[in-house]
């Protein structure tokens, strides 16, 4: 199973969006038409890869949007890139998401006693290769952090692309620790303080920040809201064929120049936090 992407739009600038074809061609849904699971006997999952370990842009899919391609997130109508909170440079990880899977806004969490952020899945991918926006990776999980995000449950999943040289001898949270000293700690650090330079507080846990082997915190999707292709009856309204995909991404602007991306202002900058 494989897939593709296509860029629309400038990057860098609100008009951007990375749609996704599958082997034949046909624009699709990362959303509902990519697999949750590459290999369910093995407990394999598909990570759309939305952030590139390194980079700042906020991208994510959209779920509200038609075939649900890749944007980045906008707040009060700006573009919104996470800082450089020190000593870390952008994500640390390579950063996405989960396809099939949804954080339920409706259902209280039995071990956060928060409700969903509404949105799939989140996971750290924390192998060797930095990817690239829009890949389909195969992980195997690792552990899960449980981040409760101005009230909401947020789960982030610790994982490791499958064809990393390192798979083999990462199994779990130990081995994470082990292997790779310090990366739990700087993760817990970056989700804490990372929304610290907009002028929020800093985000809590449950489990006190402890990450944990296993939680069962992979919802289904419940409901589809939004036309996708992976409906098949015609007379459903969720049914998108495959004209109407191709007007979907026809309707957009087709890709250009990429912007620079804002060197001025709190976006970017290198945040110290003080601590007493």
């Amino acid at each position: 199973m494989s897939f593709t992407v296509e860029e629309r739009g400038n990057p860098n600038t609100l008009s951007y969006r990375l749609f996704f074809k599958n082997a034949d061609g046909k624009y699709i849904s990362p959303f509902h038409d990519i697999p949750m699971y590459a290999d369910e006997s093995q407990n394999i999952f598909h990570v759309v890869v939305e952030v590139p370990r390194w980079t700042n842009s906020k991208m994510e899919i959209a779920t509200k949007d038609p075939l649900n391609p890749i944007k980045q997130d906008v707040k009060k109508g700006n573009l919104r890139y996470v800082a450089n909170v020190f000593p870390h440079k952008g994500y640390i990880w390579n950063y996405g998401a989960i396809p099939q899977t949804w954080e339920d806004p409706g259902h209280k969490d039995g071990d956060t006693g928060c409700c969903g952020d509404n949105d799939p899945i989140d996971v750290c991918e924390i192998g060797t290769k930095v990817c690239s926006r829009g890949e389909v990776i195969k992980v195997k999980v690792l552990g899960v952090l449980a981040m409760i995000d101005e009230g909401e449950t947020d789960w982030k999943v610790m994982a490791i692309n499958v064809e990393d040289p390192e798979a083999k001898d990462l199994n779990d949270i130990s081995d994470i620790q082990r292997l790779k000293p310090g990366y739990l700690e700087a993760t817990v650090d970056w989700f804490r303080r990372y929304k610290v330079p907009d002028g929020k507080p800093e985000n809590q846990f449950a489990f006190n920040g402890e990450f944990k082997d296993k939680v069962s915190i992979f919802y289904s999707i419940r409901s589809l809201t939004n036309k996708n292709t992976c409906v098949s009856a015609g007379d459903s309204p969720f049914c998108c064929s495959t004209d109407e995909a191709k007007a979907v991404v026809g309707g957009t602007s087709p890709c250009g120049t990429e912007d620079p991306i804002p060197c001025s202002g709190k976006s970017l900058k290198i945040i110290f936090t003080l601590r007493l």
